[in-house]
């Protein structure tokens, strides 16, 4: 019998059977499988490298039509001839299929994880988890560039530039380990230009910004968090995940591992007299190591603070990470600090710090830091403008008159000259 659309119809389900297939007399292979229920549908047999039989479904019949599931059973049959196991390539393509780019995120957050500072990981965590979320349903085979390209306009547009630079770069990283542990074939992302330029920022809050700001920082979590940036020059993520085991409120020293630190290395923050008043009038919460924020992780909810500090404070255009360049300029142009010095307070290790210098540098220049820090605590204390900031919780940060600015500017700059004698 020659299958066609007409005889395929008339195939019927002999009796005290379930199914009935019968092959068609042109083409050895192709055949109609039909149910005792009625269902029909279009298969192919061949045999494999192996010799084993193999038993493929093409399709509906009455959907696929007799003419093309012929052509697509003689694709397949001549594929057969040639060594080819249509049906093996048939179930790694589903396979592979339902390894979807989701599926492999966690499996390569919990693989890299131990090797990256928390908060880094923290940061490539968010972005694979969240930014790259539409994406986690496709199959890993099938993310290719235009997919990549799309998705990255759409986090520029809607958190900037910057975002979606550090976005493709978490992307590329994600990438080249699955390739490197075999799990992809290709990295999409290498070729693809970055969304924008990185721009160095210069932001330099001026001392009638700095006092403006202080003056609108509540008695909250996030208030805290932004005068000890102002007060210490670490970095946003160090001070937001700071734990009471790191800090000697006796000693007037926040020790961070190196573990929390960018460049890995163990450093010390001697703080001034203002920074320990915020410390020590904070309550701690009894199982809790960490000082700010609530629930497994430290605080939460800055671009929503910061929006609210940014109204009080009339001061806008300004990042929390420039409140550490703040500090930085104020220690060199207004304190006179050496630069070394603030290189040392901002943890910094470049130009003379580098290689064994840098290991030295922690116990070195601890009396410089302490030193550096005091003047800056004192003098930040004389920026609050005396008129407050128009809001009933606002309140001064760390109030101090100006003459006691000043004479911390002039004891430091002579404990300076006494050093370079």
């Amino acid at each position: 019998m020659r299958l066609t659309n007409q005889t395929a119809l008339a195939v019927q389900v002999p009796a005290g059977r379930d199914k009935l297939v019968v092959f068609d007399d042109d083409l050895p292979g192709f055949g109609l499988s039909v149910s005792r229920g009625g269902s029909r549908a279009w298969v192919v047999q061949y045999r494999n490298a192996l010799g084993q039989s193999k038993r493929e479904t093409l399709g509906k019949a009455g959907v696929l039509t007799a003419a093309d599931a012929r052509r697509a059973a003689g694709e397949r049959l001549a594929r057969a001839k040639l060594g080819e196991d249509p049906h093996a390539e048939k179930a790694k393509a589903r396979a592979r299929a339902a390894v979807t780019f989701g599926a492999v995120v966690e499996p390569y957050l919990d693989a890299v994880g131990p090797s990256l500072r928390p908060s880094y990981l923290s940061e490539v965590s968010r972005y694979l988890r969240t930014a790259w979320k539409p994406l986690h349903k496709i199959p890993l085979h099938a993310v290719d560039r235009r997919q990549i390209a799309d998705r990255l306009a759409e986090i520029q547009r809607d958190t900037g530039p910057h975002a979606a630079n550090r976005a493709r770069s978490a992307l590329s990283a994600h990438f080249a380990w699955l390739v490197g542990t075999g799990k992809a074939e290709a990295n999409p992302v290498i070729g693809m230009p970055k969304p924008a330029p990185e721009v160095r920022r210069a932001r330099v809050l001026s001392e009638d910004e700095v006092g403006r700001v202080l003056m609108a920082c509540r008695n909250d979590d996030f208030g805290r968090i932004v005068r000890l940036l102002l007060l210490t020059g670490q970095r946003r993520d160090e001070v937001a995940e700071m734990t009471w085991p790191e800090l000697d409120l006796a000693s007037a020293l926040w020790s961070l591992p190196g573990t929390r630190v960018k460049n890995g290395l163990d450093h010390d923050v001697p703080l001034s007299a203002p920074a320990l008043q915020i410390l020590a009038t904070m309550e701690r919460i009894e199982g809790r190591s960490l000082v700010f924020g609530q629930g497994e992780g430290g605080f939460q909810g800055f671009s929503r603070a910061k929006a609210s500090l940014d109204k009080r404070s009339g001061v806008t255009g300004w990042r929390l990470h420039d409140l550490r360049r703040t500090a930085a300029t104020l220690m060199i142009d207004r304190l006179k600090v050496l630069p070394h010095v603030v290189e040392a307070v901002l943890n910094h290790i470049s130009g003379h710090k580098a290689g064994v210098a840098g290991i030295y540098n922690r116990a070195v220049y601890a009396t410089e830091k302490r030193e550096a820090l005091d003047a800056l605590g004192a003098y930040l204390a004389g920026l609050q403008p005396r008129v407050e900031v128009a809001t009933a919780d606002a309140e001064p940060a760390f109030a101090q008159p100006k003459k006691r600015r000043a004479a911390a500017v002039s004891a430091h700059s002579a404990e300076r000259r006494r050093a370079q004698a």
